[in-house]
């Protein structure tokens, strides 16, 4: 079996974002029945110097319609990060799904060597598209995807690893 540059990034990105979303909605349950604000989680970090879980659910929506885009060589659509509840978070996944859906195999296939250009903080970046995927994009994408995971387990939500895969 061949993977492709398509296979190993659209419909990861678009698995894992749904599993998130389910991740998001037992946190929601899980507020309502134990009668906790749902700003207690929205804005819940691991550590003082981290982002709150509404952040990491953006990030990991950013990280992956950017990826996708630039592998495609197209613009990402622009979000506002505006979002304040469960719901707002929900539908920004849902909205970076949907956008995931536009983008064809073709569009992505024979990007292992396109040039990637971007800027973090003060540092410019370039990679070939394949390098860019695998050592860039995913690894901060499962990063942030993991984070919010991880800031709902630390705040007592009943999260299992099959959670983190949707499957539960």
């Amino acid at each position: 079996m061949t993977l492709s540059m398509y296979d190993i990034s659209v419909p990861v990105f678009s698995e894992r974002l749904r599993a998130l979303g389910h991740v998001l909605s037992k946190a929601e349950a899980n507020a309502a029945e134990r009668k906790i604000d749902p700003q207690v989680f929205l804005q819940a970090r691991l550590a003082p110097d981290m982002l709150t879980l509404t952040r990491q659910v953006q990030i990991a929506t950013d990280h992956a319609k950017r990826a996708s885009a630039r592998l495609a060589g197209k613009e990402a659509p622009p979000y506002d990060d505006t979002e304040a509840s469960f719901a707002e978070l929900q539908a920004r996944i849902a909205k970076t799904i949907d956008y995931l859906k536009s983008l064809a195999p073709g569009d992505i296939e024979g990007s292992e060597e396109r040039p990637i250009e971007l800027k973090v903080g003060q540092r410019e970046l370039k990679y070939a598209g394949a390098q860019y995927l695998l050592n860039f994009a995913m690894p901060n994408f499962y990063f942030h995807v993991t984070t919010a995971y991880a800031i709902l387990r630390h705040n007592g939500v009943p999260l299992g690893k099959q959670s983190f895969f949707g499957a539960d």
